[in-house]
């Protein structure tokens, strides 16, 4: 990595990562806390322009989501149903080979996301012959399915181990896993947003199989709800020190907490979702801690709203995640999603930036 120009009135900590220092945990909350957030911003855009020059990137994603019915009941979530309601499903293998077919065939998506609830009775062999089916019938998409935490879910309900789950689903078809379910890894907080799902622990371990087994992640972090300074700044540190290890996430996601219709609102927990000033913020930081090891943050504009989005590629983004089709997770929490690759083009080139659109593993497949 380049060493950026200075940046002046800056804390200690800004000056040990601009001269290419790794960060220690003391100073990535010195940067949640004390720094300027606008001295900040350019620290990290400083980066972004080291490691990534001026091209943001995107893909061109459809959003598969084969059930909302899950063992869980996360405090955070919008989404799930216990599978009385009229409204809970889960998708037949046709069901979901036809939505592949229209993804690839009509919207051009080169990639399949493909994450559900923790449903309590479908066995491994589902997961399998989805797997199987959309690459009989579309096998240049990529599939990038089943969070970490889901993952751990089947393996703990199929009883077998986490590798075999993976080994299995590798050979079906499995080609990427999404990085949900990470949430915030310190207890303090996660015990108060997770019911039912696996520890932080378990997930980075999870992840870590993944990895050995040659399936290439992403990771997120979500935010905006109960945590502190302190608990951004472990959770990306962890994200840290599994990349020195196996270098096989793809990119680090910070992704808003969405209020609306969440238990966290109903039960007046979060009143209000977190101001941009520290949307930018946690973005920054994260740039800056994660600098050494991971190249690409994604800014997800469903959950910030495209203006936010905008203004957080110049706070360390370098890539946009996706086209979002028939995102149905952060819709349940009302927000909208689904755009165009030209509307991300646009969006890009309105900064100043190159629009690019990439594959799963951030390949550029053209420039827009």
């Amino acid at each position: 990595m380049q060493k950026s120009e200075p940046v002046a009135g800056g804390t200690p900590a800004l000056e040990k990562a601009l001269a290419g220092e790794e960060l220690s945990y003391g100073d990535g909350v010195q940067l949640m806390q004390e720094e300027n957030l606008f001295v900040l911003g350019s620290a990290a855009d400083k980066l972004r322009r080291d490691l990534c020059g001026d091209t943001v990137t995107f893909v061109s994603s459809y959003y598969l989501n084969y059930t909302n019915v899950c063992a869980a009941s996360c405090p955070l979530c919008a989404f799930y149903r216990k599978g009385g309601e009229s409204d809970a499903y889960t998708l037949t293998t046709d069901q979901i080979v036809a939505r592949a077919r229209e993804a690839a065939d009509q919207l051009g998506a080169t990639e399949l996301h493909i994450v559900g609830g923790f449903h309590p009775k479908l066995g491994l062999d589902y997961y399998e012959k989805m797997m199987q089916a959309i690459k009989a019938e579309r096998p240049k998409v990529t599939i990038k399915a089943f969070t970490p935490a889901e993952i751990f879910f089947i393996a703990r309900l199929t009883k077998n181990s986490i590798k075999e789950v993976l080994s299995r689903l590798k050979t079906a078809g499995l080609d990427a896993l999404p990085g949900g379910g990470a949430e915030i890894f310190h207890p303090e907080t996660r015990n108060k947003i997770v019911v039912g799902k696996c520890s932080g622990e378990e997930w980075l371990d999870t992840a870590r199989q993944a990895h050995e087994l040659g399936i290439k992640s992403n990771c997120t972090m979500l935010f905006g709800h109960i945590e502190k300074p302190e608990h951004i700044v472990d959770h990306v540190l962890k994200i840290r020190e599994l990349q020195k290890k196996t270098g096989g996430f793809t990119t680090f996601i910070p992704l808003k907490f969405s209020l609306e219709n969440t238990e966290l609102e109903q039960k007046g927990l979060v009143t209000a979702e977190s101001p941009s000033p520290y949307d930018l913020r946690v973005i920054a930081v994260s740039r800056l801690l994660l600098a050494s090891v991971l190249k690409n943050i994604s800014v997800y504009w469903v959950a910030l709203g495209k203006k936010v989005a905008q203004v957080a590629l110049s706070y360390g983004g370098n890539d946009m995640v996706g086209t979002a089709h028939s995102e149905e997770i952060f819709k349940a929490a009302g927000k909208s999603s689904g755009t165009s690759l030209e509307e991300l083009a646009s969006m890009v080139r309105e900064i100043k930036r190159e629009p690019a659109q990439r594959d799963t593993f951030f390949n550029i497949i053209r420039r827009l």
